[in-house]
């Protein structure tokens, strides 16, 4: 079984201090939002074999570059496969409410 290396995004790390500064700040909810970052980061972790088996991101540029997604909790994971160097870079983690595609088109640079 491949084992593939796991690689967060600038804009990734941006996402999940996101999520962390809501919850806890906002929401007052520092237990919480530690737990939900835990989640989070376990369910990525579980990327590191057959990460291809969650669906594809099939619209636009993102279907082109091997796009997959999956959701944990309220969250929806965006991530690519590079079968070639064996390595999962996830791309952006977003609360799964928001216009997925107008946040995914405004960061392009990944």
């Amino acid at each position: 079984m491949n084992i593939y290396s796991i690689v967060l995004t600038d804009q990734a790390e941006k996402d999940l201090s996101g999520i962390y500064e809501y919850i806890a700040y906002t929401l007052h909810e520092k237990h919480n939002a530690r737990k939900q970052l835990d989640r989070i980061k376990e369910a990525i972790q579980c990327l590191d074999t057959m990460p291809e088996r969650h669906r594809r991101y099939d619209k636009g540029i993102w279907k082109k570059r091997n796009t997959h997604f999956f959701s944990v909790d309220n969250y929806t994971i965006f991530y690519t496969v590079a079968n070639s160097t064996q390595t999962v870079s996830v791309i952006r983690i977003m609360y799964s409410r928001r216009n997925v595609d107008d946040q995914l088109l405004r960061h392009t640079d990944y």
